[in-house]
């Protein structure tokens, strides 16, 4: 995500509207998430996918046996869309065999990743 505030002009420089981040977490978590990134007044949006349904309607459930066994929950991969009048563009998915979970390499889906899929 600091990444993304990081780029938020160069985003909107390159027509992105609006960056909506969300987690497989509860409304409160991303409410405070959101408050400590001080994201008020930019082009950046927090969402919380409490039932995972969005992350399931994707097909872009985290089931790797390590990273589930470390977080418990249910999350999302870790990834990024590029939608264009409500059609998917592109997805940027950070994930190897090696590191499901995309902690090694998110190259995919951060905003560098994204500007230059673009």
């Amino acid at each position: 995500m600091p990444g993304y505030k990081a780029a938020r002009n160069q985003l909107r420089d390159a027509g992105v509207d609006e960056v909506l981040i969300y987690c497989v977490n509860d409304a409160a978590v991303m409410e405070a998430w959101a408050k400590d990134q001080k994201i008020a007044g930019t082009n950046i949006t927090f969402f919380a996918d409490t039932s995972c349904e969005l992350t399931k309607a994707l097909d872009l459930k985290l089931t790797a046996g390590g990273p589930m066994r470390d977080l418990g929950n249910t999350r999302c991969k870790r990834f990024a869309l590029i939608v264009d009048k409500g059609v998917v563009k592109h997805v940027g998915v950070s994930e190897t065999a090696d590191d499901p979970a995309g902690d090694e390499d998110n190259s995919a889906s951060t905003a560098a990743g994204m500007l230059a899929a673009m």
